[in-house]
């Protein structure tokens, strides 16, 4: 569920870091407006949207990033500004822009000395999105079938390669412009001013190369892997023929018709995967012996800086055990284990090693109880933890030019911020580059003198800044103005409650607009409470979204809490609900439950619960597990039965239901239908292939068996995600179903 059941905010999500901040009890951060200046209320279309072009959204600068090979150049283009691109030079203290017109008469140079007899390119919309750089003046960028250079000095472009209308994944090599991709079940490589070359002939059904495997679990985001100097390719080989077919019915066939999709249940047959190496020299592939049960799961492939070996994570089924592994890339022989990991219920790498000048590596482990960063030699033996203490490394950014410095994001400051580190290597020394409290994006220039530092917290939209690692000095690039001035904004607070075993919970409760102590409100509270996801965080708004605002202008307190199982405060904190998924979670919701009924302004009798995916899960679990304390539960695309869901992300957190028969009839949806007390509704899109649909028609089913009543609203042909204008559609359809069934008493 990790990548594709996180599904809080989806337009949040594209514009928003977060931060934290140290809390007491309660810290509020409010919005502060004359009632003069602040009049407008959101209707819910700009609620969902953010407004036409996202103009209630914080102007950001797209892109922000600094040019390779330069180190005192950067670019960037500004928010929903599609005609120019800004290049800044650092030393000079200038700015050069790029505009559309230029890249447009390029491109007839280029239609007129290249394709005479051919019919012209069509000229560009939009300025190009910026795939990567060849060099510090030559950047790469795809349109239609054509990958171009742009050379920002001469103004030229340069057809690098013509590609097909149906490859996928492709996945360029910076320095020589080699691709690899995909097209069907195989994998093609195809080098600058050569024909493409077929590295794989796979024909059956069921096998596919090139593609990531193991359903995104473990940080895998790919299946194709250059090596650093573009000589080999690594990649996956999937059989995946022994997995369940499921049918995903297409409706605007006559008659409908199944598209089968390969869906690994827990406890059932997983896929088979294995590593394959292409050798550009010799034009073969060999296979990595990895060898071990055919369904182990074989994670975070790196190579080393020579290219000769590689390196994989693997993970047994039961994911409690993960050997990083050395194999021969030339012979695809095993050399040797560099270390293992081992952890009584699960271990989840995904990260794979960072290479430092000395031939030596970082890696990433929770195995202490919080992620950090571990420096090895190249042969596995350990020199030195480098980052220590209650607080997690978020991500590992790169070092300095000198490979004295090691830069991180981390959240030292506070579980809800993020911010910038620097770890000396050898002493060990930590020191923090981003002061400001927030949620901070960074890029370090790859002499390590700069920082290019975008940020936002509760009460600051976004600032993109740049930060002299030497002194210090920060130099505003771009500070984004407050989109939401003339909207009235209830009171947003951020506080902790405490779980039953003491541990702090982040709370985040926005008070109606117009707010009245001496009334009171009724509630909707929005959770999710599964892992790999924080619901509250100190960036913009505390991580609200504008829906949330747009309900405390209907006159509603807006609550959401992460309980133990949600992310960014350590391992104990996650895997406190193992193999007994929805109890634990449930419990600290309850708890902010009983202190909102607690509040003199909260009407008890009138709240609301409302959660996508594991948050449906959970949604549903409240209203029959612990039926009567809140009136309307929405539950959108739920789990109902953990034995229907995938094998990677239910075996980590519940094992096999052979191995966890009562977890799993605790958890099971199905065994509480009768005990619903309130009005729930149940939201499915039909071509869900993450939660299946299966899942909400058995609960409708079940209910009908026991006479029990619910509501329940399918999105035709929609997949996990309802996105677009459909969007709207479905939150009007939560907005009206909450209003309606919290009525005044």
């Amino acid at each position: 569920m990790k990548k594709r059941l996180n599904l809080f905010n989806l337009q949040l999500a594209k514009r928003s870091t977060s931060a934290a901040f140290n809390l007491s009890l309660i810290v509020a951060f409010c919005l502060f407006h004359s009632p003069a200046a602040a009049q407008k209320v959101f209707s819910i279309e700009e609620a969902v949207t953010m407004g036409k072009g996202a103009i209630l959204a914080p102007k950001t600068l797209s892109g922000l990033s600094w040019i390779p090979g330069t180190h005192t150049h950067y670019h960037y283009a500004k928010q929903n500004d599609t005609t120019c691109i800004v290049f800044y030079d650092v030393d000079k203290r200038s700015a050069d822009t790029l505009n559309l017109a230029r890249i447009n008469f390029a491109l007839k140079q280029y239609n007129g000395m290249h394709r005479p007899t051919q019919p012209p390119l069509d000229d560009l919309k939009g300025v190009p999105w910026i795939q990567n750089w060849k060099n510090e003046r030559m950047f790469r960028f795809q349109s239609g079938e054509v990958v171009f250079l742009y050379d920002i000095k001469g103004d030229q472009l340069i057809a690098e390669h013509g590609l097909e209308g149906n490859m996928e994944n492709q996945l360029v090599h910076t320095q020589t412009g080699h691709i690899a991709y995909t097209v069907g079940q195989n994998v093609f490589v195809k080098y600058v001013g050569a024909s493409a070359i077929q590295v794989t002939f796979d024909s059956v059904e069921g096998i596919v190369n090139g593609t990531i495997v193991h359903r995104n679990e473990f940080g895998i985001n790919g299946g194709l892997f250059w090596s650093e100097e573009g000589r080999r390719l690594a990649y996956y080989r999937m059989d995946e023929s022994m997995v369940t077919q499921y049918p995903i019915y297409d409706i605007d066939k006559m008659p409908a018709q199944g598209n089968f999709v390969r869906y690994p249940f827990a406890g059932a047959a997983s896929h088979q995967v294995t590593v394959w190496a292409y050798d550009s020299k010799t034009n073969r592939s060999v296979k990595i012996k990895t060898e071990g049960p055919a369904e182990q799961y074989l994670t975070n492939i790196s190579w080393d800086p020579s290219g000769k070996f590689l390196y994989i994570a693997v993970v047994n089924r039961d994911q409690d055990h993960m050997w990083l592994n050395k194999y021969d890339a030339e012979s695809g022989d095993f050399m040797f284990t560099l270390f293992e990991e081992k952890h009584e219920k699960y271990v989840e790498p995904e990260n794979p090693m960072f290479w430092v000048d000395d031939n030596s590596f970082i890696w990433q482990s929770e195995r202490d109880g919080f992620n950090h960063l571990y420096h090895y030699t190249k042969d596995g033996i350990l020199l030195k933890q480098l980052t220590n203490g209650n607080w997690l490394v978020t991500s590992l950014l790169g070092k300095d030019k000198k490979g004295k410095y090691l830069f991180f994001m981390a959240t030292k400051q506070s579980p809800l911020n993020n911010n910038l580190y620097q770890v000396d290597l050898k002493s060990g020394t930590v020191t923090e580059l981003s002061s400001e409290s927030g949620v901070h994006t960074c890029r370090v220039s790859e002499d390590g003198a700069y920082v290019l530092d975008s940020y936002s917290n509760a009460s600051t939209p976004y600032i993109a800044q740049r930060i002299s690692l030497k002194d210090g000095a920060k130099t505003i690039i771009h500070k984004a103005a407050n989109p939401l001035k003339d909207y009235e904004l209830g009171e947003t607070s951020v506080f902790t409650l405490k779980a039953s075993d003491g541990t702090d919970l982040y709370c985040r409760m926005i008070k109606p607009t117009h707010f009245d102590p001496a009334k009171k409100y009724p509630v909707v509270v929005y959770t999710y409470g599964g892992p790999h996801l924080q619901l509250i965080r100190n960036s913009w708004l505390s991580a609200a979204n504008l829906w949330m605002h747009y309900m405390a202008q209907q006159g509603y307190v807006v609550f959401s809490l992460d309980g133990r199982g949600s992310s960014n405060r350590g391992l104990a904190f996650e895997n406190a609900t193992f193999k007994n998924l929805g109890t634990l979670e449930m419990e600290d919701q309850l708890v902010g439950a009983k202190w909102l009924k607690e509040q003199s302004f909260v009407d008890g009798n009138r709240m609301a619960v409302h959660g996508w995916s594991f948050g449906g899960f959970l949604t549903t679990s409240l209203m029959t597990r612990s039926p009567g304390t809140f009136r309307v539960g929405v539950a959108g695309g739920p789990v109902i039965d953990w034995s229907m869901y995938e094998v990677m992300y239910t075996e980590r957190y519940m094992d096999k239901p052979s191995e966890n028969p009562e977890g799993y009839k605790k958890a099971n949806l199905l065994n509480y239908v009768e005990n619903l007390d309130g009005k729930l509704l149940i939201i499915h899109g039909t071509s869900d292939d993450v939660v299946l649909w299966q899942h909400s028609l058995l609960y409708v089913r079940e209910s009908i068996n026991k006479k029990v009543l619910i509501d329940y609203f399918v999105y035709p042909e929609h997949p996990h995600n309802v996105l677009g204008t459909d969007r709207v559609h479905l939150m009007r359809k939560i907005t009206e179903y909450i209003q309606n069934n919290v009525a005044a008493e």
